[in-house]
């Protein structure tokens, strides 16, 4: 059977990464998730794609020159479909309070040693005192940010977003002591699909919102899709 995961919420039907988008994606009945995550200046975790404001804000700046109490202040339904109410960037916990995930695919962008560590960590302690540890994989293609899960929070469970053909995804998996290996769709043939799940992987494949390649994927036996609407793959494949 084959798992849905919302992308960013509800990405295709709600502004990114906002409440509003993972309430949607949890309102058809599809309970996992996939988002993104920056540290704030004073080290809360937001919940925002990219390292700057501009595209989903219309501000200038990196996420990291703003404090966790300025960045819920701002609005983040730039780009997105069209929405008639503010949609702040949220703190993961507010979240983990709110929206009751069976799973959480939580990706880190690429960071430095320093911030690699002080995020894993940040993570970590959050999940601890929301008794989501066993309900969090945190993803990264940043081999810093792998590094720092393996050294220092080896109790999360860990996955590797694999993009480009140019390396063995399968192999930086292992190499990292990944359980889940969030692969680019085209980068899944039959082929690389069972060798990967032959190692102990879940595979989860991404992003994939047309419902004939839904289907396709589906057939192939992957573990689950990442779409940005969530709606629409529940219809297609069936809620799971």
């Amino acid at each position: 059977m084959t798992l849905i995961y919302g992308h960013r919420g509800a990405k295709g039907e709600c502004p990114e990464n906002t409440l509003a988008s993972f309430q949607r994606c949890l309102s058809h009945g599809v309970k996992r998730c996939e988002l993104d995550l920056h540290l704030s200046r004073d080290g809360e975790l937001m919940v925002i794609h990219d390292p700057t404001l501009k595209r989903t804000t219309g501000r200038r700046g990196k996420v990291v020159e703003h404090d966790a109490a300025e960045l819920v202040t701002y609005d983040a339904r730039q780009g997105g479909p069209g929405w008639n109410r503010p949609c702040p960037i949220p703190r993961l916990e507010e979240l983990f309070e709110q929206c009751d995930f069976e799973h959480w695919q939580l990706e880190v962008k690429s960071a430095s040693r320093v911030r690699a560590a002080r995020t894993v960590l940040a993570i970590q302690e959050l999940a601890e005192r929301h008794g989501l540890l066993d309900r969090i994989t945190v993803t990264s293609s940043s081999r810093e940010v792998l590094r720092a899960l393996n050294r220092l929070t080896p109790r999360l469970s860990r996955g590797l977003v694999a993009e480009y053909a140019w390396l063995d995804p399968l192999k930086v998996a292992r190499h990292h002591g990944c359980e889940l290996l969030a692969l680019n769709w085209t980068l899944c043939t039959p082929e690389r699909l069972l060798k990967a799940q032959k190692a102990g992987l879940q595979v989860s494949v991404w992003t994939v919102n047309e419902p004939a390649l839904m289907r396709r994927l589906a057939d192939f036996g992957v573990d689950s899709i990442i779409t940005d609407f969530p709606g629409l793959a529940s219809t297609t494949l069936g809620t799971r």
